[in-house]
């Protein structure tokens, strides 16, 4: 076995065997006992509750070379009781490709992302999950793309709005063009979540509220690389330009933050500075 195997392993032993320690039998049906010596749950029932076999646990937490399927770190994943990032942590030793649900994102994003975005004053700058629902921005954003504040979770979604919300027709200089780029942007993410049932619902949806969406889903288009550049016609300041930036949010979130910077030798930024002092 090779070093980086040999690595693996013992770190995923390790994991194992700390996550085991932490968790208390009530949390997970079992009865507390007397004569428990250690923290946590035994080997033996950690093996009873993930369905495997015993001998076979016990090795993985010897860090014995062993290969790990995705139905068993999703199994114990569960009787461990582990949240979203030490459950794709787990799936990384486990040398398995990340599982194909996207479990909604919860909760605000942190101060520091959040005083990322306010600092960029001239600059629309969002924050998106996995679904391309808009869970942050700034004040420069909302003068450009409406109060994100205002709307519920399905009109912030950046597909919902495109096909459904008529000021994004008007806003979007060739709105064709960009929401087909947008539609082979969102196809590619649907296909390596094909079983999530969320975008099931809402590709559905699009098809009885958007004509062009209904026309255009079933071409299968594909479109892997972010978009560079965006032209807005905003209902007050006019034809504005934008270089497009998409940065990932390394936290294992899924998160996406895109920042809409005004194009160099036009008068965005200028209008931009208009928008904000009025």
């Amino acid at each position: 076995m090779s070093e980086t195997n040999n690595l693996r392993c013992m770190e995923l032993a390790d994991f194992l065997k700390t996550r085991r320690n932490r968790i208390l039998p009530s949390q997970v049906g079992l009865p507390s006992g007397k004569r428990r010596r250690t923290p946590g749950l035994r080997r033996e029932e950690v093996a009873q509750l993930a369905g495997i076999g015993l001998t076979w646990y016990t090795w993985l937490e010897q860090g014995r070379p062993i290969h790990v399927s995705a139905e068993v770190a999703e199994s114990l994943s569960r009787t461990l009781l582990l949240d979203l990032q030490e459950r794709l942590h787990l799936y990384h030793l486990a040398n398995q490709p990340l599982p194909a649900d996207i479990p909604e994102y919860q909760g605000a994003i942190s101060p520091v992302l959040q005083h990322v975005l306010d600092n960029l004053v001239l600059c629309p700058s969002l924050i998106t999950d996995q679904r391309w629902n808009v869970v942050a921005w700034n004040k420069a954003a909302c003068l450009i793309f409406g109060d994100f504040s205002c709307l519920n979770a399905r009109n912030r979604n950046m597909v919902w709005a495109m096909f459904t919300e008529e000021k994004y027709k008007q806003l979007y200089v060739e709105w064709p063009l960009y929401a087909k780029g947008l539609l082979g942007r969102f196809r590619s993410t649907c296909g390596q979540f094909i079983d999530d049932k969320w975008f099931t619902q809402l590709i559905t949806d699009l098809k009885n509220q958007s004509l062009e969406f209904s026309q255009w889903w079933p071409l299968h288009e594909i479109q892997n690389g972010s978009e560079l550049y965006k032209q807005l016609n905003h209902p007050t300041a006019g034809i504005m330009d934008f270089e497009i930036s998409n940065f990932d949010v390394s936290d294992n979130s899924g998160l996406k933050m895109i920042i809409h910077t005004p194009k160099d030798k036009t008068d965005s930024a200028a209008k931009m500075k208009t928008l904000l002092e009025g």
